[in-house]
């Protein structure tokens, strides 16, 4: 049987997808083989046919316990005789597994890294002989990838103990070209076939967000754009997974948990409620997803950002696997940053400073990503060293929105001034404090406060001021160093904004209006009074107080940002879904007819 028979027999497909046919023939004419491609590119099937073509078994390495249930069930159904080794396995059907490997009765052979070098293991295929071994996952073997599994390292060291090496195939759906470099050497791999796939997903939309109210938006989002699709939502902790769950169920959705301290039989039966469409929303931790191959995923929320852009783009790729429109959200907040260095900093068996550094890195870069008003495909394309072939995918959350953008040159130039008064020395906090006047003791006593930033922008939040500050981080003027507590650093660029000689703009919608000594200076905003007129009409013909309607606070930023499409309306604090509906388009309408009038 050839390659394209067992693909037409057993899965069902006349033609391969971009990549598949390179690797498994590589596979079968007894070469190494390496393949990089996204989530939902078929990686699976480029070991599964070449173990069923090749005479002895396929030992298939993988580190998602949940993955290998999955598929050695969905190869039984189609006739392919599979098992798996793990450590869910009590010791009786362990013996038999084994058992059965020895009398030949598996084409396919799923098991964990950290059960190979256990003496059984070794005894069995010692005496067993293997046709070929599949590393899937493969950056786990990597420092510089995002899942580092220490048993990865002892892959090579269980090949070398075997009668003879048959040929090896590294997989894995995101890795940087450091990540690849690594698997290569690691693992040992012999002038291996390459075939790395474009990252692109071009069904997936990505859009970052930044609301106060994240739950509440959450609500709204499905609501009015899937109200019976499904979806995963991935948070940080699970003391966050159980409380937006009991959130989204008291909403009327149906929404299930998913996270390490449940039950195994809980957590089982919640996944499985999940991929038979039991279920719509399944919350979790990032523990949940690896290896479900459940296609009609139409959105990916991330509530809480993950450590990097990997592990971001491997969840978000669980949407859409079967090519049909999906929607990636990541809800960004600066709390975020700082849980997840605290994850980093007190993880007991991260011990390798080098690794740590790495770690740090890693987020930074998804950070610059959450501050990135480039195009977002791009941005991720670009992270993988994939050159992308577009300016605009007019397909993300950055392409297609139409806010206007303001120079803030004048308040990068303070910034990178302050940066260079307290002599670079300083943590973000630190910066953002001199510069709006703190009288924090720790300011006084440093004597901060006698640098000559100090105070320059008092008139600016806090929020508004971190923000520019990301936003220097992210177009590459300033960096932060890879630390618990990391300091603000000038970097070469910033000269051209300090010279005058460049100019930096950014979303209006995103910089906080400044704060200004007198409130009622608000109040008179141009458009404020005629706007106000307009929503006193609304409230009389709906008979509600104006305030139901929106707030002062809301109807003052109204008047100062002017929004004149719905994404940039709904970005006003305290504009959900439901009030863009009922009124954005009245509001929005009267803003440009005030603009057509005031010029």
């Amino acid at each position: 049987m050839k390659a394209h028979q067992a693909l037409q027999k057993y899965f069902g497909y006349s033609e391969f997808r971009d990549g598949q046919e390179t690797l498994i023939n590589a596979i079968l004419e007894g070469k190494d083989a390496l393949g990089i491609m996204p989530t939902g590119g078929g990686k699976s099937l480029c070991y599964q046919i070449p173990a069923l073509l090749l005479p002895h078994i396929t030992l298939v390495i993988s580190p998602l316990i949940s993955l290998m249930k999955d598929q050695v069930d969905s190869l039984s159904e189609i006739g392919i005789s599979a098992t798996f080794i793990n450590s869910t396995l009590d010791e009786e059907t362990l013996r038999e597994r084994l058992i059965g490997i020895r009398e030949n009765r598996f084409k396919i052979i799923y098991i964990a890294p950290e059960r190979l070098n256990t003496y059984s293991i070794r005894n069995l295929f010692s005496a067993v002989p293997i046709s070929f071994i599949a590393v899937d996952e493969a950056h786990c073997i990597s420092k510089w990838g995002h899942d580092f599994r220490p048993a990865y390292g002892e892959i090579v060291d269980f090949v070398y103990q075997l009668p003879y090496r048959p040929p090896i195939g590294a997989y894995t759906a995101t890795a940087t070209l450091d990540v690849i470099d690594e698997i290569k050497q690691l693992l040992h791999l012999q002038a291996p076939i390459e075939s790395i796939i474009s990252f692109d997903r071009k069904n997936l939309t990505f859009e970052v967000l930044k609301v106060s109210d994240k739950r509440q938006y959450i609500v709204d989002f499905i609501k009015r754009f899937y109200p019976k699709d499904a979806g995963i939502i991935y948070c940080a902790t699970r003391k966050s997974v159980e409380t937006l769950t009991e959130f989204l169920q008291k909403s009327g959705f149906n929404a299930l948990s998913y996270h390490g301290g449940m039950l195994s039989d809980d957590r089982e039966a919640n996944q499985n409620a999940f991929i038979f469409d039991k279920t719509q929303i399944i919350v979790a931790t990032n523990a949940f997803g690896m290896g479900i191959d459940k296609s009609n995923v139409r959105f990916v929320i991330h509530y809480n950002m993950p450590q990097n852009m990997e592990a971001y783009y491997q969840e978000a790729g669980r949407a859409g696997r079967d090519g049909d429109p999906a929607h990636c959200l990541l809800m960004y907040s600066p709390r975020d940053i700082s849980n997840q260095k605290y994850l980093i900093e007190n993880n007991e068996f991260l011990v390798d400073p080098e690794r740590k550094t790495i770690l740090y890195q890693n987020l930074q870069s998804l950070i610059d990503y959450c501050h990135s008003e480039e195009c977002l495909r791009a941005d991720i394309l670009r992270y993988f060293s994939e050159v992308p072939s577009f300016e605009s995918c007019d397909n993300c959350g950055n392409c297609t929105n139409t806010t206007p953008k303001i120079n803030i040159t004048i308040e990068a130039q303070k910034i990178l001034s302050c940066v260079y008064r307290v002599e670079q020395n300083y943590g973000l906090t630190t910066v953002i404090q001199v510069l709006r006047g703190s009288k924090n003791q720790q300011i006084l006593e440093r004597n901060l406060d006698k640098v000559s930033t100090y105070g320059i922008m008092s008139n600016y939040s806090d929020r508004a001021i971190r923000e520019m500050i990301m936003t220097l981080i992210a177009r590459g003027y300033l960096y932060q160093t890879p630390d618990a507590r990391p300091i603000l650093k000038l970097k070469n660029e910033a000269k051209a904004i300090l010279k005058g000689e460049k100019q930096l703009f950014h979303r209006q919608d995103l910089i906080v209006h400044r704060e200004v000594s007198n409130p009622e200076s608000h109040y008179r905003a141009p458009f404020y009074e005629p706007l106000r007129e307009l929503r006193l009409e609304l409230a009389r013909e709906r008979d509600v107080p104006a305030y139901a309607i929106f707030t002062d606070a809301t109807l003052r930023e109204i008047a100062e940002l002017k929004p004149k499409t719905p994404g940039a309306f709904l970005n006003i604090k305290g504009v959900g879904m439901k009030k863009l509906d009922q009124y954005g388009a009245i509001f929005i309408d009267k803003i440009k007819e005030l603009e057509a009038i005031m010029g």
